[in-house]
């Protein structure tokens, strides 16, 4: 059994890691007008790290082996409480409400629990020990097919720099949340390989869909997740099905989204009511997508935003990506 590392009230932390911080798992109709039945899952405070600031009960973060990661609790009011546990790795204080957590020098899943002592509340983050991109062998990494990342970033952007690593993923953690409504394997490249999988993926992607997802929700469009008809794609893939070489879907910044609840058949739902599945029901996310531009809260989250038509091979979608600068295109 790993060990657990603790700071203060190592009796009350242990009580509240009994108990599962990942919401549960609900198919509910996602039909305008339907009982409301979507939770954000927002704990009561937010954790910082990184860049990235996260109110949520559950979200992914990725780091290196032996990489420290400084953590960061914003809340209101200097009486409440908290405290932080690790299944691995070392705690070290770090100020008032803050700490520093140093990686495992292995690859895989260490969850991260900070908890409020009283009234009780926690979030998860589920932190992933990468592979370092220079275990690449070639244009492989443990058998899986990945390819060659440009040499020349897009216009010397450091968004287009190779990533730091990859995602080891296996039928064991794929459903694995890395948000409150996403899971791992809904990432994953569609190209053909078997185990372990690996994949690049970006912690403000998940923020973004969980904002998108929380404000189609409220709009009327009852969904419990996006289906992702693309994630992430290796170099190599995105090459074989000929997209741009620069997408944004190779360095795991990117989702291509619908809801498809009602019925589920990976095709979007029917969500205007006229009886077909076309453009004009992409276009209704799209609308809301692109209506949250503008507000000071959603800066972060500014990026490429795309509506795509229902063809032989797919149905509507609209993509979504974390470029940090404006771009927009579709019919």
């Amino acid at each position: 059994m790993k060990r657990l590392h603790l700071w203060s009230c190592p009796l009350i932390v242990a009580m509240l890691l009994t108990t599962s911080h990942q919401p549960p798992v609900t198919s509910p109709q996602a039909v305008r007008g339907a009982p409301a039945s979507f939770s954000p899952e927002r704990a009561s405070f937010s954790v910082r790290f990184k860049d990235e600031l996260s109110p949520y009960r559950v979200l992914a973060v990725f780091v290196l082996p032996g990489e420290t990661l400084n953590l960061e609790l914003v809340a209101e009011g200097r009486d409440r409480r908290f405290v932080l546990a690790a299944v691995a790795g070392q705690i070290a204080p770090a100020g008032d409400r803050r700490w520093r957590w140093t990686a495992p020098t292995a690859t895989g899943l260490y969850p991260l629990t900070l908890a409020q002592v009283e009234p009780p509340d926690s979030i998860t983050l589920n932190a992933f020990v990468m592979v370092p991109y220079g275990d690449l062998k070639g244009e492989t990494l443990n058998g899986y097919r990945i390819g060659s990342y440009p040499a020349r970033p897009l216009r010397g952007l450091s968004i287009y720099r190779p990533p730091r690593g990859f995602i080891e993923v296996t039928p064991e953690n794929q459903e694995t949340l890395v948000a409150p409504h996403f899971r791992l394997g809904q990432f994953l490249c569609k190209q053909e390989g078997g185990w372990p999988k690996y994949l690049v993926l970006k912690e403000r992607l998940l923020l973004k869909l969980e904002v998108i997802l929380e404000e189609v929700n409220r709009r009327g469009y009852r969904a419990q997740t996006f289906a992702i008809l693309s994630g992430y794609r290796t170099p190599y893939y995105n090459r074989l099905i000929g997209n741009v070489r620069y997408s944004r879907h190779v360095w795991g910044g990117a989702a291509d989204i619908y809801i498809d609840e009602n019925p589920k058949n990976e095709m979007m739902d029917d969500l205007n009511g006229d009886g077909r599945i076309d453009y004009r029901d992409a276009d209704i996310v799209y609308d809301i997508i692109d209506e949250m531009y503008g507000q000071p809260w959603y800066a972060p989250f500014i990026g490429g935003l795309g509506r795509y038509k229902r063809t032989k091979h797919h149905g509507p979608f609209v993509h979504v990506d974390t470029r940090g600068f404006h771009a927009r295109w579709g019919t």
